[in-house]
């Protein structure tokens, strides 16, 4: 891949375009988890160091797009700022002559935050027009928003053109998380072993075959297990199933036995009557789910195998969970995952998490701080994973 970073940017006494994930979540008008702000700083204090004034602007929550309302501003995120002791102001609103007029008046060291840009439709709908709005606020743009450049939208793809290539740059976060994915996908120490979990196949189709060849082995787990497992004859009881993508996981098995990718399924499950924390539950003797159960975690013997592979693998990519996990007797699967990775990332082996749930896991774990790289990018990361497009990132490209 081939971008510039931020810290390959002059930008004493210019004045950049930050486009960040300020995305957080507020009650009351207070942030009550400042993590994508703070994931941020790194970035804005690069830039506000190297004597450069910010224009800084993200989207918050889901707003109609018809102007502005007060339960998505992002006032609170300027006051958080200000309380960190940047000087910061915030923007009287998008776009717009007055919002020109308050960017020119823009000195080093000094933060500009616009309104929440969802406030206009011409930012998910990547209006030309819009896009030119937003580039004739700055001279310089940055991207540190990786979990929105999945996005075709104007702060994310469609402005970036109106900036000389040499004015356009990768923030810290964005940096990061481009080259973490990217070992994984393109460079990777073998043996690459792949854990996939989750409800869906169909959520995960591009995924999988993105890895068949590259990774040696794909272990799977979570509902998605199921429908692989009757594609195959066994009996899988209430579990949940895709019925309509049987075919499909039929096919996938014969496209990994075919590219020399060995893909596992559990050998034994968790299973209940019902969906319910104090249920009965038992362990399964093999593959098959009693007719009257469903299956909700991965049993002992699967734990084992995994574990096995984990422990053989130099590069470990995990997305998904093995079970209900939110549940304390079906989180036994997801949870030991999470520790057997954390074990690899300690002896050496490069260990990527993303997707929420699987961040959730590694979080409940309470082993986060031992994986090498914990990605944030949420749907940006399972289609850069996937192989797919990033019009955020094909952009810096440019």
């Amino acid at each position: 891949m081939s971008f510039q970073s931020v810290r390959d940017l002059d930008v004493e006494g210019h004045r950049v375009f930050l486009r960040a994930d300020l995305n957080v979540p507020l009650k009351d008008g207070r942030i009550t988890d400042a993590t994508r702000v703070r994931e941020t700083l790194p970035t804005l204090e690069c830039l506000l160091d190297g004597g450069a004034s910010v224009v800084l602007a993200s989207h918050l929550g889901r707003p109609e797009g018809k102007g502005f309302e007060a339960a998505y501003s992002v006032a609170p995120v300027a006051a958080w700022l200000c309380e960190q002791g940047f000087d910061c102001r915030l923007a009287s609103y998008v776009n717009g002559p007055a919002v020109e007029a308050e960017a020119a008046s823009l000195q080093p060291g000094q933060v500009l935050l616009l309104e929440n840009l969802r406030f206009e439709k011409g930012e998910t709908k990547n209006n030309a027009e819009f896009a030119a709005s937003l580039a004739r606020l700055a001279d310089t743009y940055v991207n540190d928003a990786f979990g929105s450049a999945h996005r075709a939208h104007a702060s994310v793809s469609g402005m970036v053109a109106d900036f000389p290539k040499g004015r356009v740059a990768a923030g810290f976060l964005m940096e990061k998380e481009l080259k973490a994915l990217g070992k994984v996908i393109h460079n990777p120490d073998k043996p690459l072993v792949v854990i996939f979990g989750g409800a869906k196949v169909s959520d995960k189709i591009e995924l999988i075959q993105n890895f068949l060849g590259k990774a040696d082995a794909i272990l799977i787990g979570g509902a998605m297990s199921y429908t692989f497992l009757k594609a195959q004859g066994f009996e899988i009881g209430k579990s949940l199933c895709e019925e309509d993508k049987l075919a499909m996981a039929l096919d996938l098995l014969k496209q990994a036995e075919a590219k020399g990718t060995r893909l596992l399924l559990p050998l034994d499950h968790v299973a209940a009557a019902e969906f319910k924390e104090d249920t009965d539950c038992a362990i399964t003797v093999d593959q098959n789910i009693p007719v009257d159960r469903m299956a909700l975690d991965i049993g002992p013997e699967t734990v084992a195998v995994y574990a096995a592979e984990i422990r053989a693998a130099n590069t470990l990519l995990w997305n998904g969970p093995m079970g209900v996990f939110e549940m304390a007797p079906f989180a036994s699967g997801t949870l030991t995952m999470a520790e057997e990775l954390a074990d690899a990332a300690d002896r050496g082996a490069f260990v990527l998490v993303g997707g929420g749930d699987s961040v959730a896991a590694v979080n409940k774990a309470g082993v986060t701080a031992r994986m090498g790289h914990v990605s944030t990018g949420g749907g940006a990361s399972l289609e850069f994973l996937s192989g797919l497009e990033l019009p955020g990132v094909t952009a810096l490209q440019r």
